[in-house]
């Protein structure tokens, strides 16, 4: 059984083409798994507070069949698979009419978030009793992590700030804020000819962006509609590498 919820999309989450950006589309999919968590009589404040853990996404696929505009109502279902060592996989379809539009695959780990170290998830029992729901995922109609080979030529499009509006209670830039601002770097975004959208987009987080930090973005050029994003800090460790995938309106 997935668990879901019905929302109406806004007219502050589209963009210049009067599409739902995606960073509004994995917002609404994380609001869904948070009050799935809510509903199941852990939300993360408590998870948190009472038993010191976190989760913390280690990667996201996300793929968009047809575009949402502003509002439409809509269905976001989360269903998750048994918790395997430090893993934990989470799944989310976007309906509309009965129609799945969008659907994404996420990794996460489970943190001690007083020591700072990974957790295993199958050790806690209530990781499978309230959020294992025993629901198919087809492993080939999701978008593949993205590695940037040493070969791709990546140049450097502009620095960012982690400020307020980024970070959640960890101090960190909230996950979900990650698209709009990879797609605030693609001019291919904004051109009216030919005019595109994001079809498609993976992002592997592999460190945190901490409030304060300024990260270097770097891309690659436009290859078939395909465009590799990386993120870096001051030291100049990778914090996210990420593969966006556009397809003309």
């Amino acid at each position: 059984m997935k668990f879901s919820l019905k929302y109406t999309s806004e007219w502050h989450d589209t963009d210049a083409h009067r599409i739902v950006r995606a960073g509004a589309l994995v917002r609404y999919m994380q609001e869904t798994a948070n009050r799935q968590c809510e509903a199941s009589g852990l939300p993360l404040d408590k998870l948190r507070d009472d038993k010191g853990l976190g989760f913390i996404l280690g990667t996201i696929s996300l793929k968009i069949h047809s575009p949402l505009y502003a509002y439409e109502d809509f269905e976001v279902r989360t269903w998750c698979k048994q918790a395997r060592g430090f893993t934990f996989n989470r799944y989310f379809e976007i309906m509309r009419d009965n129609t799945i539009i969008a659907e994404a695959a996420t990794v996460w780990v489970l943190i001690d978030v007083n020591e700072k170290k990974l957790v295993r998830a199958e050790a806690h029992e209530w990781m499978n009793d309230r959020f294992f729901y025993d629901e198919p995922i087809a492993p080939n109609s999701l978008p593949r992590k993205p590695r940037i080979s040493r070969e791709t030529e990546l140049f450097e499009v502009g620095k960012r700030k982690i400020s307020y509006s980024d970070i959640d209670y960890n101090m960190h830039m909230n996950n979900t804020h990650y698209p709009d601002m990879i797609c605030d770097y693609l001019d291919e975004m904004t051109q009216s000819s030919p005019a595109c959208r994001v079809g498609a987009m993976s992002l592997s987080f592999v460190k945190e962006s901490a409030l304060g930090a300024t990260l270097t973005i770097l891309r690659s050029e436009e290859n078939e509609g395909r465009i590799f994003v990386r993120t870096q800090n001051e030291q100049g460790e990778v914090c996210l590498d990420a593969l966006v995938e556009l397809v003309e309106i």
